[in-house]
């Protein structure tokens, strides 16, 4: 059996943070919860625990301890927070996995805050340069992780980065909540990707598909 390893989800108790969270809680994984508001964040721990009593998970009100302890790191957190995560978490951050959630957006949601030629997982990767960074979950709702098979079809989740061995665990990852791991790239794709979920958000707007929508690359 592969040994239990360690994630540190920081933002735990956003819609986000919580839905990777609860998803999370039925693989072997200890889980470590983390948010600036730690009653939130016990609460989410709480709600795992009374739905999987077998869930190894703990709150904290630390990012810092939390990330010292992990073997993963999920900054689930809006583009805006992550470099006040990467901040405090750099030093202990070294030679781990950092997967970066975030989709750039702007106010309105028809466009980007980041220049053309790099993206969010690119930037926390500047500002974490000993650190594994990994885009993943970014083209998924919060609600797809309730239900991850759409009108009959397992969603895909798109996964970029640069170290082969970091892209396998963290599409464990993703396949452990629900979705169809892909990898899609290096880094750099990650711009790419982020352009895919704004598209879909501004879809969901257009045609109020109720936030329960997904990718599916179709291939015999």
């Amino acid at each position: 059996m592969k040994t239990m390893q360690t994630i540190a989800i920081i933002g735990a108790s956003g819609n986000m943070g919580a839905a990777i969270s609860k998803s999370l809680a039925k693989g072997n994984y200890r889980l470590l919860l983390c948010a600036n508001e730690l009653n939130k964040v016990q609460a989410v721990a709480e709600e795992i625990k009374s739905s999987h009593p077998a869930a190894t998970v703990e709150a904290l009100d630390c990012s810092v301890e939390a990330s010292w302890e992990a073997d993963i790191i999920i900054a689930a957190v809006p583009f805006a927070a992550e470099r006040e995560v990467a901040a405090k978490i750099k030093e202990v951050a070294n030679q781990k996995i950092v997967i970066s959630i975030a989709n750039p957006l702007n106010d309105t949601y028809n466009g980007l805050v980041t220049a053309p030629d790099t993206s969010a997982a690119e930037e926390l990767q500047k500002l974490l340069p000993n650190a594994k960074v990994i885009k993943a979950f970014n083209t998924t709702f919060a609600a797809d992780f309730a239900t991850p098979v759409i009108d009959g079809k397992q969603a895909d989740a798109f996964i970029a980065g640069n170290d082969a061995e970091a892209l396998q665990t963290v599409s464990e990852v993703v396949s452990t909540a629900g979705f169809s791991p892909i990898v899609a790239g290096d880094l750099a794709v990650s711009g790419t990707l982020e352009r895919m979920q704004l598209l879909l958000i501004q879809l969901n707007m257009k045609y109020d598909y109720n936030w329960l929508a997904g990718w599916k690359i179709l291939h015999q």
